[in-house]
Order: C-alpha cells, then structure tokens, then sequence
C-alpha cells in the first residue's frame, strides 16, 4: 500500500498559471504585454501537438502565441533568418524552437542563436551556464519544474544529499547545479557510473532523468526520500496498447518514499507552467 505523498504536478502548475494570469494583466495596463513566438520547422505530427496544446495554455494566462510553421525544405539559413528577425523585432519578448529539427540543420546553432533574454526555455548557453551564477530567471524549463516540485515538499534542501541519475544538458546537470546552489549535496550519475544503486539509496533527494523505464525501484530508494521522476517512456501494455510511465516504479516506490512524482501528472505539466512563467518574466 502506498505511503508517498503524491506531488501532484498538474495542481501545482495551476496555481503557477493562476498567478501568472494576473502579472500579464499587470503587463497589459501598463500597456506592454508577453508574446512567445514559437518556431516549427517540418511536418512532425508530435511537434505539432505540442505546439496546439502550447498555444491554449498561453491564451489561459493571457499570453500571444505567434507559430512560425516552416517548410520541411527549410535550410539553415532560412531559419537562422527567421531567429534574427525574431531577435531584433522589439514586439517579440520570447523566442523558442521545437525540435526535431530537420535533418541536416544544426539545432545547437539555432538554440545558441535565441537572443539571451528571450530564450524561456533556457537552452542558449549563456542562460545554462548563468546556473552557475544563482540567476534562475530563464533556467531550462525541466529542471525548473524539478526544483520547484522539490521545494512544494517543504523538506529541508540544505544539507541533503541529493542523487541526480543521468546527466543531460537540459534537466541533469541543470538540476544538479540548481541543488548545489540551494547548498545541497549533490551526486551526479551518467551511464558509467559505478554502484550507482547503492548511491540512489542514501539519496535524501532522488532525480531520473535516465529515459529506462523501471530503471529505480523500491530496493533503490532511501525510506522517506524525495522522489522526482522526469523519465517519459511509452512501453506496450499487457493489453498491446501503449502507455506513458516514467523511470520510476512508481507502486514499488511509493511504499519507500516519502513524496513521489507521478507520470503522467508531474514533471509534465510542471515544465508546462515553467516556460509560461519564464515567458512572463521575460516581457516583464
């Protein structure tokens, strides 16, 4: 039987969106307002989703929404010239690009190209590498929606030891350096990592951002721990049909942990709520 205290993500993005709708007010009667221009390249049916559902929850807050759909064929150059443009058009107060990208173009050049104020999802290095610095204004919207999750707990970060499990860019080691700064503990742990099971079990604090389904259970969790789970993984059912989970066994878990993310319902809609906020703060 469960014991964790569930950290509901769709609830806790509700109340960041409730507060957000009220600073774009403020924006608009101070005759400015928040505009997220977005840019998909490409015919890819998933981008498009999100884009549609990015789109709603921008016009709940009261946030613009400009889609800047480009050709499959579009070359580097064009949406280089697209991202300049962006860059320089002072309407615009936040630039972000979905991926993939087609084949051929170079996603790291695109992203280093967003003007450092206006890139809310916080993938130009710049705006990584200001992690380092304390500034979490523009912090990749993922690890922002960790950290925050973290903090709901009310638990004490100060002097825990937290266990990072994968390293990625944009969640792991953004995530590890933003505990750091709140002066936890912090082990980093990648594919090479020795003994990492035994690591995972002393862990106060347990991120998996690793993409392996059922990659941390029960025997791997500390009693009591912090429990977030930011794997997305669809695995086929014993009914044939495909379903989301995370790295996380989540039943297995929930007896050992003391608060534990779902998925779906955590990470998710979190990282949601975090690049709408990060939109806001940059109009502002």
């Amino acid at each position: 039987m469960a014991t964790a205290t569930i950290i509901d993500g769709r609830v806790l993005a509700k109340a960041v969106k409730d507060s957000l709708a009220i600073r774009v007010t403020r924006l608009k009667a101070e005759g400015r307002k928040a505009r997220l221009d977005a840019v998909l390249v490409g015919g890819d049916q998933g981008a498009h989703l999100y884009a549609k559902n990015q789109a709603k929850a921008c016009c709940a807050v009261g946030i613009e929404y400009m889609l800047h759909d480009l050709p499959e064929t579009a070359s580097q150059k064009d949406i280089e010239l697209v991202i300049s443009g962006l860059n320089e058009n002072p309407v615009v107060t936040a630039i972000m690009v979905h991926l993939p990208l087609p084949e051929g173009v170079d996603a790291d050049v695109i992203q280093t190209m967003i003007a450092v104020d206006k890139d809310v999802e916080g993938v130009n290095p710049a705006n990584i590498g200001n992690i380092v610095f304390g500034r979490r204004s523009l912090v990749p919207c993922t690890a922002l929606a960790v950290m925050e999750m973290i903090e709901s707990t009310g638990i004490e970060i100060c002097g825990a030891l937290a266990v990072c499990v994968g390293a990625s860019t944009i969640v792991g080691k953004p995530v590890a350096v933003l505990l750091m700064q709140a002066e936890a503990t912090v082990i980093s742990t990648n594919i090479h990592t020795k003994k990492r099971e035994e690591l995972t079990k002393c862990a106060d604090i347990l991120i998996s951002a690793a993409g392996v389904p059922n990659l941390i259970g029960a025997e791997h969790v500390k009693e009591g721990a912090v429990v977030i789970d930011v794997g997305i993984n669809r695995v086929e059912g014993e009914d044939g049909k495909k379903r989301t989970v995370g790295d996380v066994d989540f039943d297995g878990v929930s007896s050992v942990a003391g608060f534990i993310s779902p998925v779906p319902g955590g990470v998710g809609p979190m990282t949601v709520a975090m690049l709408l906020r990060n939109t806001v703060q940059a109009a502002e």
